[in-house]
């Protein structure tokens, strides 16, 4: 007992010191300085994902053409896309027949036997016209990190185009750089709803995660053996192609006596 009132006298006079320190200007000065101070460190990772962003965010018709685009999954609801998912799958949709790109890689979680996100986005994908062919599933992107990793290390990704929300692709940008993608990201436009606003603002906190990722470059959560399904859809996109030139007609060719007339 006599311990405990000695503690509690204690915590009770540095409880007073502490107040009337806080009560003069140089100790309010003080406060409003480490308030600043951490606001500041929290802001840190946000402001380093933007900047690492910096001329990579592009629209659909004039990103770079590439061979690949990564499409990251979204979420499921009733095992189809959610409306943000469906989103990113019809910009990827476009890329794809405006021949920004051959193949299409899309990413996202197959941790349950009930819950499969590559699987809806194929389906979605294959009923917006894209062929299944240039259709790739990754399995294992379980959060923005692992489908960066697994896109590079597992399937062979070198440069492609990042689909994703707005708030999602500096992110996204600054960690596939981090794992050795050069990549450049098209955001999906969305009206400024809950779901947005709500994602936004986790966006804040799952910066200091992405900073932590890029530095330390942690294992993805499974990594798995090499996969070559993308080599393969580039070859099948080569020949297919390659096939549609030889089936168009040929222009007649002139001889050099016609041309001089």
């Amino acid at each position: 007992m006599p311990n405990r009132t000695a503690g509690g006298g204690r915590a009770a006079r540095l409880a007073r010191a502490l107040r009337d320190r806080l009560r003069t200007r140089r100790g309010q000065r003080r406060l409003t300085q480490a308030v600043m101070g951490v606001c500041t460190l929290a802001l840190v990772p946000s402001v380093w994902l933007h900047q690492s962003a910096d001329g990579r965010i592009r629209t659909a018709a004039d990103v770079p053409a590439r061979d690949v685009a990564v499409v990251f999954g979204a979420g499921l609801r009733d095992g189809t896309p959610t409306p943000y998912l469906a989103h990113r799958l019809d910009t990827a949709a476009l890329l794809y027949r405006t021949g920004k790109v051959r193949v299409l890689l899309v990413t996202g979680d197959k941790s349950r036997k009930d819950y499969d996100e590559p699987d809806a986005m194929r389906r979605y994908l294959t009923r917006h016209g894209v062929p299944g062919s240039r259709i790739v599933d990754d399995y294992a992107g379980f959060d923005t990190w692992d489908s960066c990793v697994r896109a590079k290390k597992i399937f062979g990704v070198r440069q492609a185009i990042l689909v994703t929300q707005g708030f999602h692709v500096s992110r996204a940008l600054a960690l596939c750089a981090a794992a050795g993608l050069d990549a450049y990201g098209v955001p999906v436009a969305e009206p400024h709803d809950v779901t947005w606003y709500y994602s936004s603002t986790r966006e804040v906190l799952a910066a200091d995660k992405a900073s932590l990722d890029a530095l330390l470059r942690p294992a993805p959560t499974f990594l798995g053996p090499r996969e070559h399904g993308v080599e393969r859809a580039l070859a099948s996109a080569g020949t297919e192609d390659g096939s549609a030139a030889e089936s168009r007609p040929h222009p007649p060719e002139v001889s050099p006596a016609t041309q001089a007339r």
